[in-house]
């Protein structure tokens, strides 16, 4: 796993194994937001070290002067569109379902 910190050109690289874990104990644990998440990903670090930032220096990831306009790029109900292939769903259905998780899932 490589870790990213919004606005720093360093990661953290985490080599090892990792398992997705749905246990409750480990789980009640994880409350950041309040109440504990459905799952957790558990790693056994083997390494961990700062990963090379050239890509990040070079991709001017954190420069908004490099970023496209936003109106030049999709949204993310068309882009769930596009992958999930169903020719029933629409924009507009996505865009509510993704309104309804925000307003439920959230609290």
């Amino acid at each position: 796993m490589v870790f990213v910190i919004g606005g720093r050109d360093t990661t953290l690289r985490v080599n090892g194994r990792a398992c997705v874990s749905a246990d409750p104990e480990l789980l009640e644990r994880l409350e950041p937001v309040g109440k504990p998440p459905r799952t957790a990903i558990v790693i056994e670090a083997e390494e961990v070290y700062a990963h090379c930032p050239k890509a990040f220096v070079r991709s001017k990831l954190w420069d908004p002067e490099s970023w496209p306009e936003p109106g030049s790029l999709p949204t993310a109900a068309e882009v769930t569109v596009a992958h999930r292939r169903d020719p029933e769903l629409t924009v507009a259905a996505v865009e509510e379902e993704q309104r309804e998780s925000l307003r439920t899932r959230l609290a």
